[in-house]
């Protein structure tokens, strides 16, 4: 209960006495710190967060100051900041109002990001050669996110537009602070270790360099390097890049890229499915009207074929036989007749006993030149056929055979032997002599 001269505040009246005692009570400040999540609003002034590995204080750099510093103000910078402690009254926030800038250096958690960059590189976690292909079609995607931020919204919403035959398993986790390297790490695990999905998105949405500093953390690299399930890394905005982006089998600037990438467009695919069924209906049509062509055709032909068109056709055509064989006929009877008056004609003006008397004289006329002729053609072979015969004998193997030689030949192909390679021992031949043959085999060649 209020006590008797006890004064009641209001809120603005407690923040100006605070900010009036902030502001009298410190003298100017010099802080070294990190610059992070840094805001330009159009008004010129900048807002910033000042922080190290353990507290951040909120800034606040007016557009005059702004204006007259030379540092180029960045996310990440490690400067030297001088002001004032105050207090922003409507909302009773402690903050720090900045005069000037200096750079003091390339911030902590940048170079303790560039550090692990470089030990992880020369350990080969970067290696293209390490990195697993992504499935074209993934049938169950793993996500490693938070359950409850934007990303995992995204990523939701494009894989059902996109791809949505794929179950869709969440590995709830925390995205930033102390806890959130350990549980993003056992659920790669877990993942791997359940061996459910195909592929693997570990993602979260934008921020500062320390917002995503749980996935600059070498134990979520390696895990990420010895998943056995293909993994994309999305993480912040496409300006951001992280250790996991690096150590990933695939980048994705943004989550609803990793979505994209991680699966292909069914809208695509069934247009180009629609296609190709359009191409298969269009020649399926041509080709049953190809067919139905060559029936009608063949049709037409069976038709032109039917027993009763054949046989009225052999019918014409027996009819047309039939008129050519008569007047073939009529056309012969008409010059065998002709052929017998004719005849009949001659045999009149020849009679046979004058043909028959011309015949016999003729034929005795030939007898007599027959006869003379072959008495000297007889003769004449005669004396040749002697001739011949006395050649014959002069020459003849069997005089040679008389005076006691032989003929020698080869009992299996009736080969005249005439030189010792034609034979080897053991072979049969055969000998001829005056009086017979002898039937011998080959001892020995000399």
């Amino acid at each position: 209960m209020k006590q008797v001269g006890e004064h009641v505040y209001t809120p603005s009246e407690l923040n100006r006495e605070v900010k009036l005692h902030l502001e009298t009570g410190f003298p100017r400040v010099l802080l070294e710190a990190e610059i992070s999540n840094l805001a330009r609003p159009a008004s010129g002034h900048l807002y910033f967060s000042l922080k190290d590995n353990k507290a951040q204080i909120r800034c606040a750099m007016f557009r005059s100051a702004a204006n007259r510093t030379r540092v180029a103000v960045e996310n990440g910078m490690q400067v030297l900041a001088r002001g004032r402690i105050s207090l922003y009254e409507p909302r009773g926030d402690y903050q720090f109002i900045v005069d000037g800038l200096e750079d003091a250096g390339e911030g902590l958690l940048q170079r303790q990001f560039e550090e692990l960059k470089k030990r992880l590189e020369a350990e080969g976690l970067f290696d293209p050669a390490a990195k697993q292909p992504i499935h074209t079609y993934p049938s169950r995607i793993g996500i490693i996110t938070s359950a409850s931020g934007a990303a995992v919204r995204d990523l939701l919403h494009v894989l059902e537009r996109r791809w949505p035959v794929a179950a869709v398993r969440i590995y709830p986790v925390p995205v930033q602070g102390v806890e959130a390297p350990a549980k993003i790490h056992s659920a790669i695990l877990a993942a791997n270790r359940q061996a459910w999905a195909d592929t693997l998105i570990v993602s979260r949405g934008g921020g500062s360099l320390e917002d995503l500093a749980a996935f600059n953390d070498e134990t979520v690299a390696r895990g990420i390097f010895a998943s056995a399930i293909p993994v994309i890394s999305a993480v912040g905005h496409e300006t951001d890049f992280s250790i996991a982006d690096f150590v990933a089998d695939l980048r994705a600037p943004t989550p609803s890229a990793a979505a994209e990438m991680a699966t292909p467009d069914a809208t695509v695919l069934k247009a180009g499915f629609t296609k190709l069924q359009r191409q298969i209906t269009a020649r399926m049509e041509a080709r049953l009207q190809q067919e139905s062509q060559k029936l009608d055709h063949i049709v037409h032909r069976l038709h032109q074929r039917h027993p009763a068109s054949e046989l009225a056709r052999q019918a014409e055509h027996l009819r047309s036989q039939q008129g050519i064989l008569k007047r073939g006929a009529e056309r012969y009877l008409a010059d065998q007749s002709r052929q017998i008056e004719t005849l009949a004609s001659r045999l009149i003006a020849f009679r046979p006993d004058h043909v028959v008397s011309a015949f016999s004289k003729r034929l005795d006329a030939i007898r007599k030149s027959l006869q003379q002729v072959s008495l000297s053609s007889l003769n004449q072979r005669q004396e040749q056929l002697a001739g011949l015969a006395r050649t014959l004998q002069a020459v003849s193997p069997l005089e040679t055979i008389g005076r006691g030689y032989s003929i020698i030949t080869r009992g299996d192909s009736g080969e005249v032997v005439y030189a010792t390679d034609q034979v080897k021992p053991g072979d049969r031949v055969l000998a001829r002599v005056s009086d017979g043959q002898l039937d011998c085999t080959v001892d020995k060649i000399t």
